[in-house]
């Protein structure tokens, strides 16, 4: 079977597809060397809270507040402030439950507990208006999640009688399972 050009010779199409195909391996090498090139893709590679964490730091701190005859609030929030795990005990107050994920966020946000944050507030003048950002619950109750050197996540509790047993709470839950982890 014969083409015909574009300029009216006629060409074989054995010829012709050979032509077409003997410029793959060059658009391939020139693929490869502009890749190699640009470098490696700016992506970040963050561990952060699974769902399956997140309900072990939950129920573990459930565990610890009830081991102290404690009812709560627990909220898990990922590195990015996401609510992954929440539950709330039986005749919590309601408000309790948006404070617990305040708490958490703030945590998160801070890299530090929320107790922490509300005396650094209260002692220098010049955070005070900490209190005034949305979303950040200067109370104790919320507990940043370490892997490494790196915040994964945070958790916040809150009714179990006080922000001392709400980050209590936290911390021995926090504790026992990145323990049950190594």
């Amino acid at each position: 079977m014969s083409i015909v050009s574009h300029d009216g010779n006629v060409i074989h199409q054995e010829v012709f597809m050979m032509a077409r195909f003997a410029r793959l391996p060059l658009l391939g090498a020139t693929l490869l060397a502009g890749s190699a090139l640009a470098g490696p893709m700016p992506v970040l590679d963050q561990q952060n809270v699974s769902l399956a964490l997140a309900n072990q730091l939950v129920d573990a701190t459930l565990e610890a507040c009830h081991a102290e005859d404690h009812t709560a609030v627990v909220a898990v929030v990922d590195r990015g402030g996401n609510l992954v795990a929440l539950k709330r005990d039986d005749n919590i107050g309601p408000h309790n439950t948006k404070a617990a994920q305040r708490k958490a966020y703030t945590s998160l946000s801070t890299k530090s507990t929320s107790r922490e944050l509300a005396e650094h507030a209260r002692n220098d003048p010049s955070s005070a208006n900490l209190t005034t950002v949305d979303d950040l619950l200067l109370l104790g109750g919320g507990v940043p999640v370490r892997l490494g050197g790196d915040v994964i996540g945070a958790i916040g509790v809150a009714g179990a009688g006080g922000s001392a047993i709400d980050e209590g709470c936290a911390m021995d839950g926090i504790t026992n399972t990145l323990s049950e982890q190594s």
